[in-house]
């Protein structure tokens, strides 16, 4: 299981966000500069070890209404070949890793992979901040069953999964059969739950 450090981050994720979100195409603040705060989020581990993983959902303040945003991320030692350059969300010194580059985890075949993986079943969602200890709020929901058979256990490694950029709060109960769930704090302090991935309709 990944081990978490406590030490620093030069540039902190945080300050890495702040810069590359308002880039992506599903950037709601238009022109605005977002004022993001660590909203929630959990990990999931590498079989192989090599790739911090992490769904970080982050809020933007800066808008009358908060916006809340899911960026999966991937943590390398080095850089990720093939990677799309829009990919790369920075670089950043590790205080105990050194140098990592960190991803826009849907473009990472690691962290995707890792979360189809989690919509079947076979991953156990692991606490952002604390090192092997699972995380029971993060859920996934099967809302059916196809011949006796949960709907998320025959998903393969092609299975086209969506991940909600943009969240609201709703579990959504009419949504798709595969989804997860999970929860995340509003800067006022109200909590909030909403679907943060899903197997697409086929």
């Amino acid at each position: 299981m990944a081990v978490i450090h406590q030490t620093t981050m030069n540039p902190t994720k945080l300050e890495l966000l702040n810069d590359w979100l308002p880039k992506q195409s599903w950037y709601v603040g238009g022109g605005r500069a977002p004022e993001l705060v660590k909203a929630g989020g959990f990990r999931l581990d590498d079989p192989a070890g090599a790739v911090g993983i992490e769904f970080m959902v982050v809020v933007d303040a800066s808008a009358q209404e908060p916006v809340a945003y899911l960026v999966p991320m991937g943590y390398r030692a080095a850089a990720l070949e093939g990677a799309p350059g829009e990919a790369l969300i920075g670089t950043s010194e590790h205080g105990v890793l050194g140098t990592r580059w960190i991803y826009d985890g849907v473009h990472d075949p690691v962290v995707m992979g890792q979360l189809r993986a989690l919509l079947r079943g076979e991953a156990v969602p692991q606490q952002q901040s604390r090192s092997h200890t699972p995380d029971p709020t993060v859920t996934v929901t099967f809302a059916g069953t196809a011949g006796g058979t949960e709907v998320g256990a025959g998903l393969g490694d092609a299975v086209d999964v969506r991940v909600n950029r943009v969240l609201r709060s709703a579990e959504d109960v009419q949504g798709p059969p595969v989804r997860l769930v999970a929860g995340w704090s509003w800067p006022d302090g109200t909590a909030a739950r909403g679907v943060l991935a899903a197997v697409a309709a086929q």
